[in-house]
């Protein structure tokens, strides 16, 4: 049987997060808040699950660089896998930088720091829009001469490192804090107190930092998250608040070199009123304080836990058997996890059209069930559907919200 071993990663991680939990317990110190967790394994679970379809296109997209452009031909020696380490570690270092200076860039990084919490599960806010901008950068390697299958490999053992420095239950460690980006200089990284804003890029050494005057160390307590928080758990405005004020921005710029300046100026040259005004438009204006309400429900925090168990499950199973999935399944599967994952967010922001995501995702299994059982079952999904809308119609949408949240809202 052939299978890939790279969903591990998945229990795997959850393990350290599980660990890091019970440590901050120990330490009596609250470092998990249960909204800030759910909103970043929800990135984390997106990106995971769309980078099993677009990992293929980045590697080909490597080859076919270093096909045509290569102007070296290193192979993987001891000296071609240091090469291509510390090649990876510079790229990764301006590439970071750079996604906090050019607003264009930060639209899509900003997602990795709206957190206002810092923990493991921080480490999980990559969308696969950054991955496809760090794929741009990553480009010079394949034309230095690194062949694809060195740059895969460096930049998956180079991408675990990263997830063991999101946390504060590690101090200073030492004299690896002159070589090493460790916990310490990435909490840094991660505050929004004037004097650590755009510090310590590093990824896994810190000497970049160092080198190019963007370090500082870790003295008074970092304040994380954004400099003006974004105080929403929605998946989809998580993901896309950033482009909308860059759009909304550029639009309004009187011509095209100022348009230009918007597009590669520095994020804080965007009009901060602008992200108000989308928030008017597409937020609701008290979903914080009913947030903070209804999350001290146990049978609300119990029923959001629970879709999100069910998704790592099959999420988890879909990566392990992922080759023997037809491309429809395959299709039908990532709709009904993004489906899930959107649905979490307008549970935590208390959204009432969140029952026709209930729905949607419950067409979406029937599908798949017709998929894999064949034509009989399109009767019985008819009558199904046909029962469920009228049950809808019927009051079931208020007994819905009484259930869930305690009221009809």
């Amino acid at each position: 049987m052939h299978v890939n071993w790279l969903a591990f990663a998945v229990p795997l991680f959850l393990f350290f997060i599980g660990v890091e939990y019970l440590v901050a317990k120990r330490q009596k110190k609250t470092y998990f808040q249960f909204n800030n967790s759910i909103a970043n394994l929800n990135v984390g679970i997106a990106e995971r699950l769309l980078d099993s379809f677009t990992v293929g296109v980045f590697y080909f997209w490597y080859d076919y660089l270093h096909r045509h452009y290569a102007f070296l031909d290193i192979r993987a020696s001891a000296w071609g896998w240091i090469g291509v380490f510390i090649a990876t570690d510079f790229v990764w270092y301006w590439y970071h930088r750079l996604a906090h200076e050019i607003n264009v860039f930060w639209a899509v990084h900003i997602v990795h720091h709206q957190s206002d919490d810092f923990n493991y599960t921080v480490s999980a806010r990559i969308t696969v829009f950054q991955a496809i901008l760090r794929t741009g950068f990553w480009s010079i390697l394949p034309i230095i001469g690194f062949p694809p299958a060195m740059i895969t490999t460096i930049l998956l053992l180079h991408g675990l490192y990263p997830f063991f420095i999101h946390t504060r239950t590690i101090g200073k460690l030492g004299w690896l804090e002159y070589i090493l980006v460790t916990p310490s200089h990435h909490r840094v990284h991660h505050a929004s107190n004037p004097e650590y804003l755009d510090k310590n890029y590093g990824d896994v050494l810190i000497i970049w930092d160092k080198l190019f005057g963007t370090f500082v160390e870790e003295n008074e307590e970092p304040v994380y998250g954004l400099t003006k928080p974004l105080d929403s758990h929605s998946f989809l405005w998580q993901h896309f608040h950033g482009l909308l004020e860059v759009l909304v921005a550029t639009r309004r710029a009187s011509d095209w070199s100022a348009k230009w300046k918007v597009l590669f100026g520095r994020p804080d040259s965007v009009d901060p009123h602008i992200r108000e005004e989308l928030e008017e438009r597409f937020l609701s204006g008290d979903a914080a304080s009913r947030t903070a309400i209804h999350t001290k429900s146990r049978r609300f925090k119990g029923y959001v836990i629970g879709q999100m168990a069910g998704i790592l499950l099959i999420l988890f199973t879909f990566l392990l058997m992922e080759s023997y999935v037809p491309g429809y399944l395959q299709f039908l599967t990532a709709l009904f996890i993004l489906l899930t994952l959107i649905n979490c967010g307008a549970l935590l922001e208390q959204r009432q059209w969140v029952l026709y995501l209930e729905i949607g995702r419950v067409a979406v299994l029937w599908l798949a069930l017709y998929s894999v059982l064949g034509y009989p079952m399109i009767i019985v999904l008819g009558y199904i559907g046909a029962l469920s809308l009228w049950a809808y119609f019927s009051g079931i949408q208020k007994r819905y919200f009484q259930l869930l949240y305690g009221s009809s809202l």
